[in-house]
């Protein structure tokens, strides 16, 4: 709600990573935020997931964890990831960390 009503971006929401790598192959997005922990395609398998669908293939992926282990962050920007962000976030702020981390302007 934060990134539709502050910075004005449509977003589409997806319950889980399956259905994040259908809605993304249907209709590329502009850019991908995903939690690191999901139940069944955690984060990580999602953004596997997102790179081997050509549509998606190069959509920047951004991730959300509440993890703060230097390695482990480490590990998912070389992932792939644009950035890794953590959590809790502050709402009002979020727009702004998302667009600098994909070079936008906010």
């Amino acid at each position: 709600m934060a990134l539709e009503e502050q910075a004005g971006w449509e977003i589409r929401c997806a319950a889980s990573g399956a259905e994040a790598v259908a809605l993304a192959s249907a209709d590329p997005p502009d850019a991908v935020l995903l939690d690191v922990e999901m139940p069944e395609l955690d984060g990580p398998a999602t953004l596997a997931a997102l790179r081997a669908a050509p549509a998606c293939a190069h959509v920047p992926v951004l991730f959300l964890t509440a993890h703060d282990d230097p390695a482990e962050l480490a590990q998912l920007r070389a992932l792939g990831a644009v950035a890794v962000l953590a959590k809790p976030f502050d709402v009002a702020a979020l727009a702004g960390e998302v667009a600098g981390a994909l070079e936008w302007a906010a």
